[in-house]
């Protein structure tokens, strides 16, 4: 992920923006802009922002386009839904990539590119995710927790990884066979963490500040329990 300059023909790098300026302007139409009107959680979603910007300047790889690093995927989506969460990790990577820009790592010709891998993927995928354990599984605090933020999580960041992966491997940067055994197994470590980190987030808002997360609904997964 954060793939970096130059490492993309050029078609790929700005036909990226078809999509991702499609993506946007869903969004845009269909986000609760009425949630973020309320000052208290304006603050929170810019304050969630803010430390997803650090968590994903944070990464470890190997070779250009090769590395990975905490996603927060789920958690934001969980929060505030996927529009907003698209919406704000296309700001987090405009943040990360201003930083690299500044510290002369990369510039912004990659960024649709890594916008709908990073930024517009995961929401889709973690939101899919929450609506299928709606559906099929019962309405219970514990298969919120557990199935949709913890198991959500790594399902998330596992999908990341394959849509990176194929991204890399269709454009013809590096072959399959070394992205199937030097880079995809690695994402279903890094799936551990992300569960984990997700999980103990989610679980901590859901019971001091449940207002916090706006699909947690106290009515389904907490009455007549």
């Amino acid at each position: 992920m954060n793939f970096p300059d130059a490492l993309f023909p050029q078609s790929w790098a700005f036909g990226a923006w078809i999509p991702l300026a499609a993506a946007w302007f869903w969004c845009l139409r269909r986000a609760p802009w009425r949630r973020l009107a309320d000052s208290g959680q304006l603050n929170v979603w810019l304050g969630t922002l803010v430390l997803l910007i650090l968590v994903w300047s944070m990464k470890a790889g190997v070779k250009p386009g090769l590395n990975m690093h905490l996603l927060g995927a789920t958690m934001l989506t969980l929060m505030f839904g996927r529009e907003l969460a698209v919406v704000g990790f296309s700001l987090v990577l405009a943040g990360v990539t201003l930083n690299n820009g500044l510290l002369g790592r990369a510039g912004w010709e990659a960024y649709a590119l890594n916008a709908i891998v990073l930024a517009v993927f995961p929401p889709l995928v973690a939101d899919a995710i929450r609506r299928a354990v709606d559906r099929w599984l019962p309405g219970n605090f514990f298969v919120y927790v557990f199935v949709t933020a913890f198991f959500g999580s790594a399902l998330t960041v596992a999908a990341a990884g394959l849509l990176a992966c194929g991204v890399l491997w269709a454009a013809g940067v590096y072959p399959l066979s070394v992205l199937t055994e030097d880079y995809l197994p690695y994402y279903f470590l890094l799936g551990f963490a992300e569960a984990w980190l997700n999980g103990a987030l989610i679980t901590l808002m859901v019971v001091y500040l449940p207002h916090w997360v706006g699909s947690f609904d106290d009515r389904r997964y907490l009455l007549h329990k």
